[in-house]
């Protein structure tokens, strides 16, 4: 009898290391460290209350002088699912630098670094209203403030859509873009390395960024769309950030006012793993069914301060 509860010991630890050893592996903690947002929010006053920045700042990028005003953000119910919300971003221009130009940005907290970020945007093409055809960027991207110009500690990971092109490059186009660091104007240096596609990329998409054993990954709905890596791969922690603004020296002959439209779903990001696209879209309809608002990711010690300034 003895020996009979011996084997099945054995056969039961075997089956059990058997398990464990089928498990992904991940940074510690990573389970834990989960920051989404369904943005279902009933004022922005609430989402600031969530650690979400609502930029005022003047400054970079975008028309010089311009406002980049928080009366952007604006707040609505999915049009499909109804109970789930969207944060709009509506930037506008009357053609002119200044304040008659308002752009819009939302930054949350600097404290990430290492993982896997995601976020369904839905990219617009035409104005909402007014004429059509400035050069602007609609964006999804993570950042962390420069210190000095070719600052080689700084680090930007950027999805960044031009529906009427700019930067050299005609038509809508769509930019994966992995910065080593860069020198603001007037001395405007760069050192990043991107990738691009060209076409209307007008409607619902889900980014996501994997950022894990020296390799950054660019998914554009389930697809791989650029991986890079060496002296690119981010050193310092990070905000996550989407922004609308206007390109300089990009904005059509009219004194007409226009408004543009970036809208946001959802946003996810979990620590220390590298999720593929299939496993982000099982946590997030996961997360969806249940919670509205969930942030375990750990602020630094001592916590950083969150610019949302560029």
């Amino acid at each position: 009898m003895k020996s009979l509860v011996v084997v099945a010991f054995g056969v039961a630890l075997l089956l059990i290391v058997s398990i464990v050893s089928t498990v992904p592996r991940t940074n510690a903690a990573a389970a834990d460290a989960i920051f989404f947002d369904d943005f279902s929010y009933s004022k922005t006053q609430e989402m600031k209350k969530n650690g979400w920045i609502l930029r005022t700042e003047p400054g970079w990028p975008g028309i010089p002088g311009a406002t980049w005003s928080e009366d952007g953000v604006s707040l609505h119910k999915d049009p499909v699912l109804g109970r789930n919300g969207i944060v709009r971003m509506t930037s506008s221009t009357d053609g002119t630098t200044g304040p008659n130009t308002r752009q819009t940005q939302i930054c949350h907290q600097r404290k990430y670094l290492e993982g896997t970020y995601a976020a369904r945007v839905r990219f617009t093409d035409a104005p909402v209203s007014g004429p059509g055809g400035d050069q602007l960027v609609e964006s999804f991207y993570s950042i962390s403030p420069l210190k000095a110009p070719m600052d080689l500690d700084y680090s930007e990971l950027d999805y960044e859509y031009l529906p009427n092109g700019g930067w050299g490059i005609d038509g809508p186009t769509l930019y994966a873009t992995t910065w080593e660091t860069f020198s603001p104007e007037p001395n405007w240096k760069k050192d990043n390395v991107f990738k691009t596609a060209s076409g209307s990329q007008a409607g619902w998409h889900t980014l996501i960024k994997q950022v894990m054993n020296q390799r950054v990954v660019y998914f554009v709905d389930g697809k791989l769309f650029a991986e890079h890596g060496g002296e690119y791969y981010p050193e310092d922690t990070m905000s996550i950030n989407f922004n609308l603004w206007f390109i300089r020296d990009g904005m059509i002959k009219s004194s007409e006012r226009r408004a543009y439209e970036e809208d946001i779903d959802w946003v996810f990001h979990q620590a220390g793993v590298a999720l593929s696209p299939e496993q982000v879209d099982a946590a997030v309809a996961k997360l969806r069914r249940s919670v509205k608002f969930l942030d375990t990711v750990p602020a630094k010690k001592p916590a950083l301060t969150s610019p949302c300034n560029f």
